[in-house]
């Protein structure tokens, strides 16, 4: 996580974006954006309906084998449905025990971050980060050049997102490089430069398209 001495940079670098624009950068520092609840319990009912079954029919593969060869007399082949029986009998149990600890198991945030589906951190990401965008858009209704920096740091994702007029003006290329120096700066020892870098490009086009037409006012703090 960022220290108070990488907020104080992030409010700066903001500063020094907007000076001279009419936009506004908001830069929004989450930490993990869901708790993703259903990742466990999905994995949890994998194993349970999928594991029983596979241990159970390589199991049984040799004994239908014997069967087949003929190896077997009748009286054997009696107890064959029994033993069927005492083996599915077993099956529910095995399932709650193997749901139970999986859940168990995949419920720890180390583990629950690592088998959680890339798509769906993804699709949770951009859901926060839109929310961010409309709160941000309606604390600034007098502006139509807003631009959101939402970096979640525990999923180690980005989402740059820009209203309608700056967006028509720039385009796609500066958000994307924007967000690929996010993600750069992730993968170094200071990722607060990343972010910085961000906040530059993005402030760059907004001084390019919309300068500003006079004094701003005092800079908003960044969001945690």
């Amino acid at each position: 996580m960022l220290t108070a001495d990488d907020h104080r940079r992030i409010e700066a670098a903001v500063a020094a974006a907007e000076e001279g624009s009419a936009g506004d950068i908001f830069c929004v520092l989450a930490g993990e954006v869901s708790s993703y609840r259903e990742v466990p319990i999905a994995w949890a009912a994998a194993v349970a309906l999928l594991g029983p079954p596979a241990v159970l029919a390589v199991g049984l593969r040799p004994l239908m084998l014997a069967i087949t060869a003929g190896g077997w007399t009748a009286g054997q082949a009696s107890a064959l449905p029994g033993e069927l029986a005492f083996a599915f009998s077993g099956y529910a149990i095995a399932q709650v025990c193997l749901f139970g600890l999986v859940a168990l198991i995949t419920s720890l945030p180390p583990v629950r971050r690592l088998v959680t589906p890339r798509f769906l951190k993804r699709h949770r990401v951009k859901k926060a980060a839109f929310h961010h965008f409309a709160a941000a858009h309606s604390h600034a209704k007098d502006s139509e050049t807003g631009v959101l920096i939402f970096v979640a740091l525990v999923e180690r994702q980005v989402e740059i997102l820009a209203d309608a007029a700056i967006h028509a003006k720039v385009g796609d290329s500066v958000w994307r490089a924007a967000a690929d120096a996010v993600m750069a700066g992730m993968r170094q020892p200071d990722p607060t430069a990343g972010i910085e870098k961000a906040i530059a490009i993005c402030g760059a086009a907004l001084k390019a398209h919309f300068p500003a037409a006079g004094p701003r006012a005092v800079d908003r703090p960044v969001e945690d």
